[in-house]
């Protein structure tokens, strides 16, 4: 399911066009999404794709690719990282810090915690310098990624978010890179969640006020700067009797601390009361049996990645229809997790709700030679 989130991203305006779709409520940020990210679905959005300085939101991006650096062993939690200068200099001119001097050498693990807990840009830095050796080869690390992603209208200039011309993001791609934290590394994530972090005996408070009014709020980062406003990334899950259910948002350019909270938890309240997610499927299920020629075996079983669930207005759900579209005819060999097909998702009415990837569920091996020569007649008689 995570491989569908940037295109379920990129595809809104056509994901958005149920009937009689539930009206958002008037969110008092410049610019905001809300992402269901079960159903990868956007939910609600306005000037999404609008680049701007996404201050703090940054060390989204900044932690990605730390996290990809733990998960590919080419840095531990426990390692010592040095601090260099440019690290320290960072107080200089902002209040957002770990406070490590060039006398430490802190692990990983607790530049993780300053960074994400703290938004410490000291920590940003030391990471980035940690990760990519220098802290301009990182940036290109970021870039590369934001790229390979699809992100149009992102561009990082440095670790930390700090007001720098051509520095800038959008709502939508924020949520890209939130939502691929959450699903490429769940046993990161969780540092999210923690409300406090103290270090060098400064203890500091995560600044997402949800964390302490929501109990299933567990992320993810704030933001501030004089051209950016008051920013939050926040991901909340909540239980259903069909499945946990995620939904994110991202505000832009609010009024205030107080503001950025408060409207991002009408929009996360908003998106659980107005919509039901619907699952149509479970892991490892399979939407079709179809036959297969010149194969071993006679048939292959389709399913998705994942779990599927659509995202509909409150009581739409019974209205939905379902159709396979595939390659046909599905000829051997064909290889587990091989795209054949789609499921399309839509109303009684026809209207659009959701496209799923559909691929093969087991291998199928070429048939011996009479079985491909038979299947070989017979496809040219069909």
């Amino acid at each position: 399911m995570k491989r569908l989130i940037a295109f379920a991203l990129a595809a809104a305006a056509a994901s958005n066009t149920l009937a009689q779709a539930p009206q958002p409520p008037e969110i008092a940020a410049r610019n905001y999404l809300l992402l269901d990210v079960t159903a990868n679905k956007v939910l609600a959005e306005r000037e999404a794709d609008v680049a701007q300085d996404p201050a703090s939101l940054t060390k989204l991006m900044t932690a990605y690719i730390v996290f990809n650096a733990l998960k590919e062993k080419r840095l531990t939690l426990d390692q010592p990282l040095t601090v260099s200068k440019r690290a320290w200099d960072e107080r200089k001119g902002d209040p957002s810090l770990m406070f490590i001097d060039t006398t430490m050498t802190p692990k990983v693990d607790e530049l993780l915690k300053g960074m994400i807990i703290q938004s410490g840009n000291d920590a940003s830095v030391a990471l980035a310098e940690g990760v990519g050796g220098t802290v301009e080869q990182f940036v290109a690390m970021m870039n590369r990624q934001a790229q390979a992603w699809g992100l149009k209208n992102t561009q990082f200039k440095n670790v930390t978010g700090i007001t720098e011309p051509g520095h800038k993001s959008s709502a939508r791609d924020m949520a890209v890179i939130a939502s691929r934290i959450i699903q490429d590394f769940p046993e990161y994530y969780t540092y999210y969640s923690q409300r406090d972090f103290t270090f060098n005996k400064i203890k500091q408070h995560n600044r997402n006020l949800l964390l302490g009014r929501d109990p299933s709020v567990d992320g993810m980062k704030t933001g501030y700067t004089d051209a950016a406003g008051y920013c939050l990334v926040s991901s909340a899950q909540r239980d259903f009797p069909n499945g946990k259910r995620r939904l994110l948002s991202v505000v832009m350019g609010t009024a205030s601390k107080e503001a950025r909270a408060a409207e991002s938890q009408k929009l996360l309240n908003w998106g659980y009361a107005a919509f039901d997610a619907v699952r149509l499927f479970d892991k490892d299920q399979a939407v079709s049996t179809v036959p297969v020629w010149k194969g071993a075996a006679p048939e292959a079983k389709l399913g998705a990645l994942g779990p599927v669930f659509v995202a509909v207005p409150r009581g739409e759900g019974g209205k939905l229809q379902t159709k396979v579209e595939r390659t046909d005819p599905l000829v051997a060999p064909l290889t587990k997790g091989q795209r054949v097909g789609t499921l399309k998702v839509t109303t009684t009415a026809g209207v659009a709700v959701a496209e799923v990837p559909l691929v093969v569920q087991q291998d199928v091996p070429l048939a011996g030679i009479f079985g491909r020569a038979w299947d070989s007649i017979r496809l040219w008689i069909k």
